[in-house]
């Protein structure tokens, strides 16, 4: 099975600013809601996270549930890294126009300013899965990661287009679970936050 995890909150997440690769620690609600998705889960065989502090900080928490002291329990893979939103970065959403948004939405080759695409994204998050794919049908793998990794994840599972990301809400410390049969991946659940009904608002 394939747990496909957002980190927990930032300061900047809390904000309404845009966050690619702008790299803020996890605040102190992002802290306990990393315990109780690490606790969740439970005993997994493999963590993997995109290199930003807020997902490394996610993804230490299973270290603690594994009582793991291993550096190298936890791989770093730069293809789940969040999408470069270039000079949108740290900015409100708000300060995007609704010309911009508009032409985003209608073009997956678009990208902000120096920034990627959501189709460049979705090619480098789907390699990465097809790699974990034949782990994950045996074993319980986690990828700690951000919003446009995992809609682009969810748009592999369901061999869709990556415009879905535009249809779909994920929530700080949700998890999606992707499972392996003989028909290839299925959606088990998608931005589960059960485990974080005791952490707080």
């Amino acid at each position: 099975m394939l747990h496909v995890i957002r980190h927990g909150r930032t300061e900047s997440n809390a904000s309404g600013l845009m966050l690619g690769r702008l790299d803020p620690d996890l605040d102190d609600l992002g802290q306990r809601q990393a315990i109780a998705v690490a606790a969740a889960i439970g005993p997994v065989h493999r963590v993997v996270s995109s290199p930003l502090s807020r997902t490394r900080r996610t993804a230490a928490a299973f270290e603690a549930v594994e009582k793991k002291a291993d550096e190298e329990f936890v791989e770093i893979d730069e293809r789940w890294i969040e999408m470069d939103y270039g000079e949108f970065d740290g900015r409100p959403l708000a300060d995007v126009s609704p010309e911009t948004w508009a032409i985003w939405r209608s073009d997956l080759d678009w990208a902000p300013p120096n920034g990627e695409s959501h189709r460049s994204l979705g090619r480098r998050v789907r390699a990465a899965l097809e790699d974990l794919a034949e782990d994950a049908r045996d074993s319980e793998v986690v990828v700690v990661t951000h919003v446009s990794p995992i809609k682009a994840a969810l748009a592999w599972v369901l061999d869709v287009g990556e415009e879905v990301a535009w249809r779909t809400f994920v929530a700080p410390a949700s998890i999606m679970t992707i499972g392996f049969g003989p028909g290839g991946p299925s959606l088990h659940g998608f931005n589960d936050t059960c485990h974080l009904g005791g952490v707080g608002a």
